[in-house]
């Protein structure tokens, strides 16, 4: 999904580099309301990390604009030695003064269109276990535990995949 598509006063759209910085603190906005840990001090350069997703000719980061303004961002690509037709969701942000206002929902449309275009049959997911909110998210968008990466007692996060079989199909 290489064209901007209107939604209202909303644009989903592919980042460009110049928004890594943007995309950055957008990130640590949404992680520090939901990850008890924060962003990892030292751990992470997240604006060079951002900077190689926007980068990455095997994978796509689409953004969604609201009233002039970064509001959501999507990072995904396809597994490490994966299969060709699953897709890997790795980062998803909305900003936490736009949640419940349709924004990620407008977005994660976009991410699932740009899927099934690209004839992908799975889209796969790690979430924290205990960020409720983004797992509530996932549920009501059709994301459900992978059953072949089951958690353990001692995991943070829980793998989810989404089956993308077209629309009526």
């Amino acid at each position: 999904m290489n064209e901007a598509v209107p939604a209202g006063p909303r644009l989903i759209r592919t980042v460009l580099t110049a928004e890594v910085p943007d995309i950055a603190a957008l990130h640590a906005r949404a992680r520090a309301t939901y990850d008890p840990d924060g962003l990892p001090d030292g751990g992470g350069d997240w604006p060079t990390a951002w900077r190689e997703a926007v980068e990455r000719p095997d994978g796509q980061v689409l953004c969604a604009v609201e009233q002039g303004r970064l509001a959501a961002v999507a990072s995904f690509r396809t597994p490490r030695g994966g299969d060709p037709g699953t897709v890997a969701l790795h980062q998803f942000h909305v900003d936490p003064h736009r949640w419940r206002t349709g924004i990620g929902t407008a977005l994660h449309a976009a991410c699932v269109e740009t899927w099934r275009a690209d004839r992908r049959h799975t889209a796969v997911l790690d979430v924290l276990t205990d960020n409720r909110r983004a797992r509530a998210f996932c549920a009501r968008h059709g994301w459900v535990p992978d059953e072949g990466h089951p958690s353990t007692a001692d995991d943070r996060r829980l793998r989810l995949r989404l089956p993308l079989a077209p629309p009526g199909g």
